[in-house]
């Protein structure tokens, strides 16, 4: 039987990349994100089926529903970002509050509602990864707490779901520069900053990402749970 796999924020980069893999693999692949332009664009290249929603909304979750597979074998929570750089620098407490709020919304509350609104469909044995950040460990303010609340979320969900085999964990890249995470924003002081020093000398590549987050949603990786999973080249040491 063919296994059925959501991604959210499967439109561009480590998402797309990862729905690709999947794909590659033989699965029936349902990405989903905001825009629907490109969803849809990214949907045809691969092999995908697009289902258009904000992972952050509950009501555009729950509207989504029925366009959603009714067993789901993998769900990678993709969807995210850091609303840093894309909120103006806070001028008050209001502005303060609201960046950090964007952050949580962003990357904690969008995979917590997807994950909590296909629960009921998740197989026996299915795999749920959701995206972290090497800054979930590093700081990197209000985003950084964000991936860190990921993790917390992560451990107590993989003890909830274990007893049917689900398996729960967490990917955090380091720097990837082929997205629009970071793609073509870095100066090269900067880009020496996030990068640091990895063991291999370079950057990461969506497909990195992907041919981890491959293995974790695999029927092989069914004793890999709970864990949070570095891909950053050695930038950051898994202790």
């Amino acid at each position: 039987m063919t296994r059925t796999a959501v991604v959210t924020g499967g439109g561009t980069g480590i998402g797309r990349a990862v729905a690709a893999r999947l794909v590659e693999q033989g699965l029936d692949v349902v990405i989903t994100g905001r825009r629907e332009d490109v969803l849809k664009a990214a949907a045809e290249e691969i092999g995908a089926r697009a289902v258009v929603f904000d992972a952050a909304d509950p009501e555009s979750v729950e509207a989504a529903l029925s366009d959603l597979p009714s067993s789901v074998d993998v769900l990678v929570n993709n969807a995210g970002g850091n609303m840093t750089r894309r909120l103006p620098a806070p001028r008050n407490l209001t502005d303060v509050r609201n960046l950090w709020l964007a952050n949580y919304e962003s990357n904690v509350i969008s995979a917590v509602l997807v994950t909590t609104a296909l629960e009921p469909r998740l197989a026996d044995n299915a795999r749920v990864v959701t995206l972290g950040s090497i800054a979930g460990r590093r700081g990197s303010g209000a985003y950084g707490a964000a991936k860190s609340a990921v993790e917390a979320w992560t451990a107590d969900l993989a003890f909830a779901l274990g007893a049917r085999g689900i398996t729960v964990n967490v990917v955090s890249p380091g720097v990837v520069e082929d997205t629009e995470f970071f793609g073509g924003t870095l100066s090269e002081e900067r880009r020496k900053k996030l990068v640091g020093n990895p063991a291999n000398g370079r950057a990461g590549t969506p497909a990195d990402v992907a041919a981890v987050i491959a293995f974790l949603t695999s029927p092989e990786a069914g004793h890999v749970t709970a864990q949070v999973i570095g891909v950053n080249g050695g930038a950051g040491l898994g202790r």
